[in-house]
C-alpha cells in the first residue's frame, strides 16, 4: 500500500471499468487519491473499496450521467472547487462502428454530447485553477480514428479529432502556465467499448487489439516522457513526428491573399 506519497487527486470519468477504472488503480498506486465519476454508483463503490484496500489512497465516487446537464454541472462544480485536484482525466466517451448512413442520427448526437461536448466543459472547468494553482494535468483519451476517420464510424471519427485538435490547442495555449495536457490515441482495445459500439472485440483479428493494462501503461509512459499526443501502439516516435512536421509545414500556405495557381480561371 501506498500511504505516504500524496500527488493530489485525481478525477476520473468512466471510472466504473475498463481504460477509466485501470487509470485509476495506476493513479492511486502512483500517490494520488481518486474522485470516481460514471453512472454505475453500484460498480464505482465496489471499485472504490478495492483499491483502498489495496492502496490505501481515498476513493471518492460520484455516480452521474454526463449527458444530464444537471449532473454535469455538479461534476463541473467539483473540478471548480475543490483545490486538491491535480489531475483530470477525460475518459467518458461513447463509439460506434455502424456505418453513417445506417445509424440513428440521435444516437449520433448523443456521442458527440458526451465525446466532445461533455469533454469540453470539464476541460474548461479544470484549467482555470491549474492555472491559478501553476500546475495540473489533463489527460483526454481520443483515439487513432481522430487519424484515420474512413475505420468506423464517421461522427465517431470526427468526435475524436475534435479531442485532439482541442488537445494540442490547449497544450498550446497552457504549456507555459505549469500544465501538461496530453491526448491519448489508443487503437483497438479489449473493453466493452466494443460491445456497446456494436461490434464484440471477438470478431476483430487478434493482432490488433491490445490489451486495456497495456494501453493505460503505455499511455503513462508516454505522459512520463513529456508526449502531447501518445499512440501506444505506434512503434516508432518518428513516424509521428514526420506527421507534425508535415501539417506544420502547410501552416505559411494555408491562408493567402489569392487562389493558388491552379484555380486560376482557363482562358483557353
Amino acid at each position: 500500500m501506498n500511504t505516504t506519497t500524496n500527488k493530489g487527486t485525481a478525477l476520473i470519468t468512466g471510472a466504473s471499468s475498463g481504460i477509466g477504472a485501470l487509470y485509476a488503480e495506476r493513479l492511486a498506486r502512483a500517490g494520488h487519491d481518486l474522485i470516481l465519476v460514471a453512472r454505475r454508483a453500484d460498480k464505482l463503490r465496489q471499485l472504490a473499496e478495492e483499491l483502498t484496500n489495496r492502496t490505501g489512497r481515498s476513493v471518492e465516487t460520484v455516480a452521474a450521467d454526463l449527458t444530464d446537464p444537471a449532473d454535469l454541472t455538479r461534476i463541473e462544480a467539483l473540478l471548480k472547487r475543490d483545490a486538491s485536484i491535480t489531475v483530470l482525466v477525460n475518459n467518458a466517451g461513447v463509439g460506434a462502428t455502424t456505418p453513417l448512413l445506417l445509424s440513428d442520427v440521435a444516437d449520433m448526437e448523443r456521442m458527440i454530447t458526451l465525446n466532445v461536448n461533455v469533454l469540453m466543459r470539464l476541460a474548461y472547468a479544470a484549467a482555470p485553477g491549474f492555472v491559478a494553482r501553476g500546475t495540473g494535468t489533463i489527460i483526454n483519451i481520443a483515439s487513432v480514428v481522430a487519424l484515420a476517420p474512413e475505420l468506423l464510424n464517421g461522427v465517431y471519427g470526427g468526435s475524436k479529432a475534435f479531442v485532439l485538435a482541442f488537445s494540442q490547442s490547449l497544450q498550446h495555449e497552457l504549456a507555459d502556465k505549469g500544465v501538461r495536457v496530453q491526448a491519448v490515441l489508443p487503437g483497438a482495445t479489449a473493453t466493452e467499448f466494443w460491445d456497446v459500439a456494436g461490434m464484440p472485440v471477438e470478431h476483430l483479428p487478434r493482432e490488433i487489439v491490445m490489451s486495456a493494462e497495456d494501453m493505460v501503461d503505455a499511455a503513462l509512459a508516454g505522459l512520463a516522457q513529456g508526449e502531447v499526443v501518445t499512440i501506444p501502439a505506434l512503434p516508432d516516435v518518428a513516424e509521428w513526428n514526420a506527421y507534425e512536421q508535415a501539417r506544420k509545414a502547410l501552416g505559411p500556405s494555408l491562408s493567402r491573399a489569392v487562389p493558388a495557381p491552379r484555380y486560376a480561371a482557363n482562358d483557353q
